[in-house]
């Protein structure tokens, strides 16, 4: 028999294998196809967007989130990826990774959601969450129990049968669709939970985190949609249509959309909402750097005029002469004017002068009151008195 012809679209050097990723007649790999390559790309650029604007993180619990964004958009350009093993056509390893990762991709975006859910209830409840190290272990827990138990299901239906034809193998290929549908079960679990764990963060009292909430139930409530759907063609829809070929563009066309789901849905908002400022930090910033201002001018207002009248007890009298020659009254220095205009001294005005505290309390004379009794010299300076006649 003559090999078949390649199709339109398809050079004639074109394994048969991958005539739906360039033929035109049967459009649907090629739409597929430009969509997954397309997230593919998408996914590359929000991942080092969100690598890149990790320094510009303000919001201390938005930064604690990031090892789990960055978790699911690895885990979405993996689906991306493994729509071209439902597109190209069926050997052992494309039914595989089909078996493996089809669960394991998808188990570990949901993981992720349901550990921020669980975040964003505990809090509601308690004020705050989790650290961001708990959380990735409580995901990576959640996403190994959907590793073992692929593993599991592969080893044992690869093992109980015996050895194959390397091209067209019924060891990873055989299986039916009831058992591909029922080895998800878990990962039907981590979508109810997921969509569980965000109800309760839509009646937070601050506003962004009922938008994370709401971008998690979002993304929970299309992704169930989606699974749905594809459950019911992959198992009766295409059989009752008469078309049983089309399992294959069913589930490559369920893991495109659901991808595109998580992107639109979960990933690109949270990332816009990433370097927004904390509300709950503002204030009293803004408090700290104004008010103790205030009241610090307030303060300094008030005490100055006590410290300056201090300064005026201590020092206001007029320097005398280093050594006095005559009689001086005490009532000399004062010519009229108001004590405040009068020049007072400091002690760094006398210090730089050369006199010390012990020379200012010797040399600067004490006012005395003069004395009642008629020829007493109680009202000379002591210096005087003592000096010779």
């Amino acid at each position: 028999m003559e090999p078949p012809s390649a199709p339109r679209g398809c050079g004639s050097s074109i394994s048969s294998m991958y005539y739906n990723l360039c033929d035109l007649t049967t459009v649907w790999g090629v739409v597929v196809e430009a969509f997954a390559a397309t997230g593919v790309v998408t996914s590359f650029i929000l991942l080092v967007v969100l690598m890149a604007s990790l320094p510009f993180v303000t919001h201390k619990k938005r930064k604690g989130m990031v090892a789990l964004q960055a978790s699911i958009l690895v885990f979405t350009l993996g689906l991306f990826g493994l729509t071209f093993a439902f597109i190209v056509g069926r050997y052992s390893t494309s039914c595989a990774a089909r078996r493996f990762l089809f669960g394991v991709l998808f188990s570990g975006c949901l993981a992720c959601l349901a550990m921020h859910g669980l975040w964003l209830a505990l809090l509601e409840r308690r004020g705050r969450g989790p650290r961001s190290w708990m959380l990735c272990l409580g995901a990576l827990g959640l996403w190994m129990v959907e590793v073992i138990i692929n593993t599991e299901w592969l080893i044992i239906t690869v093992v109980r049968s015996p050895p194959g034809s390397i091209i067209v193998s019924d060891l990873s290929c055989g299986v039916a669709n009831q058992d591909f549908v029922m080895a998800l079960i878990y990962v039907m679990v981590l979508l109810l939970a997921v969509v569980l764990m965000a109800l309760p963060s839509l009646t937070h009292k601050h506003k962004q985190w009922r938008r994370d909430g709401a971008f998690i139930l979002a993304t929970g409530l299309f992704t169930l949609v989606i699974w749905v759907a594809w459950i019911v063609m992959y198992l009766h829809g295409n059989k009752v249509a008469g078309n049983p070929s089309w399992d294959d563009p069913t589930l490559a066309i369920a893991l495109v959309s659901n991808a595109w789901v998580f992107l639109f849905s979960y990933a690109i908002p949270e990332i816009c909402l990433l370097t927004q400022a904390d509300p709950d930090q503002e204030q009293p910033l803004d408090g700290e750097d104004v008010y103790p201002a205030m009241s610090l001018v307030y303060d300094n207002a008030h005490k100055e005029p006590e410290h300056v009248y201090m300064e005026n007890k201590a020092f206001s009298m007029d320097e005398p002469p280093a050594v006095p020659t005559k009689p001086v009254s005490p009532y000399a220095a004062y010519n009229g004017q108001l004590r405040s205009c009068v020049y007072q001294p400091t002690e760094i005005a006398l210090i730089a002068k050369g006199l010390t505290k012990m020379d200012q309390d010797l040399m600067i004379p004490r006012a005395r009151a003069p004395s009642l009794v008629p020829g007493s010299g109680g009202s000379l300076p002591r210096s005087v008195e003592t000096s010779p006649s």
